[in-house]
């Protein structure tokens, strides 16, 4: 790789990336590929702390690779590959188990609300998700890491496992520091828009996923919350429901807040949410067709999964080479 700055960011297939993951994040990650060197990772093994059906779990990683090359990521200019085609991740994330404290893992959020959701299933990989998300990122020694607010704490956990195992054992990991867009939409949840967007709701009427066909992207933005005063008017605080609207109609469309107030004016909310539904759904269609070709050739997708799984390895073992190394374990003839 050349010496270009690393990006990294992994994605777990458990479900369709949503009109927020395109809006807010994979729209930024176009323009990253000419500037940086992008790592990019389906994290099935993460999806395994919830109980997955084998054959939807195949399905659903080739799908999400599909949908990532049909939103623009390049496989050429881009590693894209399955974290679990990478043995490397679930060896490096063992030995930074035995480098991070139990009562570092019992104060993330995520496990809490996850161990809430799944009060049948608090299995110990749930507990220790957050080390293996440090492995993930710490192979590739990634300069920057795309995180979203409820990610936040996952990186500064990343970061203090880094920086105790580069203390006892000198400089072996670089400190990745997180990335902010320069531009990046906040698209929030249909249903509750004080709420983020995301693919794990439980309310499919919340989000808009990236495959979703017309008829349905229609519905859902018919069902949006809005407020009683039929106003188009940006007002975060007071009219939450509609400014999230305006929000994603301005991120496809370009326009500014005011020109889609005087667009709108006079007009109710039910010509908004048509318009807002309809460019939508002429967004995502090329995309949803790209999908589909993409998953009609399997050999294609197979062909992009080999070659990101050895640019992955090729990258990752020179890091667990050195970690071995420093940790006394003996090499392999």
């Amino acid at each position: 790789m050349s010496q270009k700055k690393i990006i990294f960011s992994g994605v777990q297939p458990s479900g369709n990336l949503t009109l927020g993951n395109y809006l807010g994040a994979i729209l930024n990650w176009i323009p990253l590929q000419e500037e940086y060197n992008c790592i990019y990772s389906i994290v099935d093994l993460h999806a395994l702390t919830v109980r997955q059906v084998p054959a939807e779990l195949r399905k659903k990683t080739r799908s999400l690779l599909a949908l990532y090359i049909a939103c623009g990521l390049d496989p050429e200019k881009n590693v894209l590959f399955v974290q679990s085609h990478n043995s490397a991740h679930a060896e490096l994330a063992w030995i930074l188990n035995c480098f991070t404290y139990t009562g570092e893992l019992s104060r993330m959020t995520q496990f809490k609300e996850k161990a809430q959701k799944h009060a049948d299933n608090i299995n110990a990989g749930l507990f220790t998700y957050p080390v293996l998300m440090a492995a993930d990122i710490l192979l590739y020694q990634a300069d920057l890491v795309p995180v979203g607010e409820d990610q936040k704490q996952h990186l500064e956990i990343t970061r203090d496992i880094a920086q105790r195992f580069n203390n006892i054992y000198g400089d072996v990991f670089t400190i990745p520091e997180p990335y902010i867009p320069k531009v990046g939409a906040r698209i929030m949840s249909l249903q509750n828009p004080e709420k983020k967007m995301s693919k794990s709701d439980e309310n499919p009427n919340s989000y808009i996923s990236l495959l979703d066909k017309p008829d349905v992207i229609m519905s859902k933005f018919r069902r949006a919350v809005t407020d009683s005063e039929a106003i188009v008017r940006y007002d975060e605080e007071n009219k939450p429901g509609i400014s999230n609207l305006m929000s994603i109609y301005s991120s496809i469309t370009g326009k500014s807040y005011g020109d889609i107030e005087k667009e709108f004016e006079g007009l109710g909310y039910g010509d908004f949410k048509t318009a807002v539904g309809q460019t939508v759904a002429e967004t995502l269609r090329p995309i949803q067709e790209k999908h589909d070709q993409l998953m009609s050739d399997k050999a294609y997708l197979d062909n992009i999964m080999k070659d990101g799984a050895q640019r992955a390895e090729g990258l990752s073992y020179r890091t667990l080479r050195k970690v071995y190394k420093k940790l006394g374990l003996v090499p392999r003839s």
